[in-house]
């Protein structure tokens, strides 16, 4: 019998996914209460630099206001309530450098630095404009592993803590070196935890993502771990390296079933690779003997990328194997992160309300890699319809579940969702996670 947490068979009900008033109780009871991931820190790299976050009524202001300070604010003048950053139409956020922040309706100007510098006619106020009562309301900010974090409950537990264990368990692959090699969001027809949830488990590949069965087995697991959750794939003893991202292909002869699975991820995805991964892979079956066991082609094909990278000025990780294969494939950081992490790539999403419509929500997809240092290429976040062909013809498959399952949550024959507790154990603990927060629906016992 097993003692691991959320490790028997759970349901859980639908009012977290379609529920109007679920979806506005999570305004004050989850998202003004938790570690939220905003933006790179590289994103506001100088001295005045900032973006902006909005989660339902709320906009906060991230901004650099020294070399080493990041600070947030309410994205609010504290004259009449005007946003002092309007984000563009259409666009992912507003973003800028400067070194005050001005209300565009009476004037009030703000430092980085969050004070009230000025307001005009401030003699017809005798009284009461204290610094308190003008200055910019701060808003928890912390870092770690590259990311900026806010949280808008001045209580919160420190960012590392909230981590824990996921951030002791990605440390060592120094996911702060990373830089976006692509960047894309949209607006999907379902709740954001239908979104998230369908990236969140290997259970689905061989019947979502058929056309990758030729390579090999694609099962995994998935653990609770504490606030958050990681999964990974099964792999025999003695090669923890094939729980993570950077697998070989296990058919036959796993030298050409590599390559092969290699290629088509580069070509059909674009994600959880890189081109010197594919070149790596591309040259085993030159480079190793027919008949070689498949421990030995995942060595020698990560050993040579890894050589090869480091050429170009290209310095992985060195992460002890046992870690590898501990940490998985990807964290679900709770409530809304997802980082799929490698040695030398990653591939990260997020998703979000899109206002009060428990059946929308904007979803983010981000694409990393070790650049050699001034060569990281220049990304923005790009809106793109789950039609457009540039998310090539692996994601829109896991798209063209979300709607469907946000419709089908809603049907009189569905009494909730039944996650394989082995394999789909990270969506039992989201919702175990989710019911401390919200005081309703913890997955329940299936009888």
């Amino acid at each position: 019998m097993t003692t691991e947490p959320l490790a028997g068979p759970l349901t859980i009900g639908v009012e977290a996914y379609i529920s109007e008033e679920y979806a506005r109780a999570e305004r004050d009871k989850l998202w003004a209460k938790v570690w939220q991931q905003v933006g790179r820190v590289e994103e506001i790299s100088k001295v005045g630099d900032f973006l902006t976050y909005e989660i339902l009524d709320d906009s906060v202001i991230v901004v650099r206001t020294a070399p080493d300070t990041i600070r947030a604010y309410y994205n609010v003048c504290s004259h009449r309530g005007r946003r002092l950053v309007d984000t563009p139409p259409g666009a992912h956020d507003a973003r800028g450098r400067g070194r005050q922040f001005v209300c565009g309706f009476h004037g009030w100007r703000y430092s980085i630095d969050g004070e009230c510098t000025h307001v005009p006619e401030r003699e017809d106020w005798p009284c009461g404009l204290t610094a308190e009562s003008t200055g910019l309301k701060k808003v928890r900010v912390d870092t770690w592993g590259g990311w900026i974090w806010i949280n808008m409950d001045p209580g919160c537990e420190p960012l590392r803590d909230y981590l824990e264990p996921a951030a002791s368990l990605l440390d060592p692959f120094h996911l702060e070196n990373m830089r976006y090699r692509w960047r894309r969001w949209l607006v999907f027809d379902c709740n954001w935890k239908t979104a998230l949830e369908a990236f969140m488990e290997t259970y689905h590949v061989p019947y979502t993502h058929p056309e990758f069965m030729p390579f090999g087995g694609f099962l995994g697991w998935a653990k609770a771990q504490g606030k958050h959750s990681n999964i990974g794939y099964d792999a025999p003893k003695g090669m923890d390296e094939n729980k993570a991202k950077l697998r070989i292909g296990t058919g036959s002869d796993p030298r050409v079933s590599t390559a092969d699975l290699q290629n088509f991820t580069w070509e059909n995805a674009n994600t959880n690779t890189t081109w010197t991964l594919v070149e790596a892979a591309q040259r085993l079956v030159d480079e190793l003997p027919e008949g070689t066991p498949a421990d030995q082609v995942l060595r020698h094909w990560l050993t040579a990328a890894r050589e090869h990278d480091a050429e170009r000025g290209v310095v992985w990780p060195t992460v002890d194997p046992e870690i590898v294969g501990k940490s998985g494939t990807a964290w679900q950081v709770f409530p809304n992160f997802q980082i799929g992490h490698a040695l030398n790539n990653m591939l990260c999403y997020s998703a979000r309300p899109y206002g009060y419509d428990p059946d929308k929500c904007v979803f983010e997809a981000a694409v990393y890699e070790l650049f050699p240092e001034g060569e990281e290429p220049e990304t923005e976040w790009i809106f793109t319809p789950e039609d457009d062909p540039d998310w090539r013809t692996v994601l829109p498959q896991d798209f063209a579940n979300m709607a469907a399952v946000q419709k089908g949550m809603k049907a009189r024959g569905f009494s909730g969702p039944k996650p394989n507790p082995y394999r789909e154990r990270s969506i039992a603990s989201l919702h175990h996670n989710l019911a401390r927060y919200m005081g309703t629906g913890a997955p329940r016992d299936l009888a």
